[in-house]
């Protein structure tokens, strides 16, 4: 009689380990299309959501952190050889119903909605029909005071650029706060627009009175309160914006709103990825690129700086849904280029900093085009190590 042996523990918990895996990929596949879509330049720049995307941008995030936090459970329970198994069940099943900070998207969604109600209670005190000024001033008080919100110009914690963290804990970046503003006045019928200034984002309502926005009242004009100190910081090119200047400032689109969320996102989680090389840029290769220089011919896959893992293939993942955005801007694909040399995927970054040289000025086209010739050897030389480890004969 044949008896089929009965799977081990350690074969069920790698069966549920690979589906498991597989369905995170599929959540990563489906967070990334669903941004893609929302920004879609097939559709209209005012149909897009801001907070949706960045809601998109904030799952497929979350996602891959909660893989890599899966993947080291299952990992330390292999080493210590446990038979307790990972849970079968999740309590969603798609990237709209995934948790985050406790609550799905829709449920964000609703917390926007849940803040522009809390205005138009502010408001039912005062007159009816209330002017503009008066709008605003609710805003900022629901905003500032009932809910605690903080602007922070100098940002250490990623938490602070993304949309889910900020409306929970109230401490966000300069550019979510802005996202904020603009979402709750959407559902006030008050159009609020931005324009990038120097390092500031700036924004205010569209209104043919733009000096009443710049009166000042108890200290603080109203343009002040929205954007922050930096317009009374004379170092800021913010400061130098009054009512006649106001009118000149080109109008940031919602793609551009997004980018700009995104360039922050990736810079953080650069300066995160790279914290224990102090000085390291993502162009630093770029600068000894230079053929009669020794150092630089004798670089190998060893000399690549170690970063943190998991922050640069976030910085990776940010970069990647700005090239959606702006396909065409060189700088971009080179920056992300350099992040996948650093990622040791040397084989994309060949091919997205070729792609750079075609829109690259020629002085830049002229290093890059060094520095590829670089890439290539070192993707051979990769290539060489990984046939050298399969033909190794294991003795047992």
């Amino acid at each position: 009689m044949s008896i089929s042996p009965l799977p081990s523990s350690a074969a069920l918990a790698e069966t549920r380990w690979s589906s498991r895996a597989k369905f995170y990929k599929e959540v990563l596949k489906d967070a990334r299309e669903k941004f893609t879509q929302e920004i879609s330049f097939q559709s209209k720049d005012k149909d897009i959501s801001l907070a949706k995307a960045l809601l998109y941008v904030a799952s497929e995030d979350e996602a891959f952190m909660d893989f890599n936090r899966e993947m080291d459970s299952y990992s330390l329970q292999n080493e210590r050889r446990s038979t307790s198994l990972p849970s079968d069940t999740l309590d969603w099943k798609c990237v709209e119903a995934m948790p985050l900070a406790g609550k799905n998207m829709s449920e964000w969604m609703a917390e926007l909605d849940s803040i522009a109600r809390e205005v138009e209670a502010e408001l039912v005190p005062r007159d009816i029909g209330c002017h503009l000024v008066e709008v605003l001033d609710a805003v900022n008080v629901v905003l500032f005071k009932s809910r605690g919100f903080k602007r922070s110009s100098v940002i250490v914690d990623s938490k602070c650029s993304y949309l889910h963290s900020v409306l929970s804990s109230g401490y966000c970046s300069a550019i979510l706060l802005s996202v904020i503003y603009i979402e709750v006045c959407r559902r006030l019928n008050l159009t609020i627009v931005g324009s990038r200034i120097g390092e500031e984002f700036l924004i205010w309502p569209q209104t043919g009175n733009p000096e009443e926005l710049f009166k000042v009242t108890s200290g603080h004009s109203l343009f002040g309160i929205v954007n922050g100190k930096c317009v009374y910081d004379p170092r800021s090119m913010a400061s130098d914006i009054n009512s006649n200047s106001l009118s000149e400032l080109e109008i940031a689109t919602n793609r551009d709103i997004i980018g700009i969320a995104l360039a922050n996102l990736m810079r953080i989680h650069w300066k995160r990825a790279s914290r224990a090389n102090h000085g390291l840029m993502l162009t630093s290769p770029l600068r000894s690129v230079d053929k009669s220089d020794e150092k630089f011919k004798k670089t190998d896959a060893s000399t690549v700086p170690l970063l943190r893992p998991q922050d640069l293939r976030l910085a990776i993942m940010a970069s990647q849904r700005l090239l959606i955005l702006q396909p065409h801007n060189w700088a971009l694909r080179r920056d992300h280029g350099m992040m996948l040399y650093y990622s040791r995927e040397y084989e994309e970054a060949v091919q997205e900093l070729s792609i750079c040289m075609v829109f690259a000025p020629e002085e830049e086209a002229e290093v890059l085009e060094a520095f590829v010739e670089k890439l290539h050897l070192l993707r051979l030389e990769s290539s060489w190590k990984n046939l050298e480890r399969k033909g190794r004969l294991t003795v047992t």
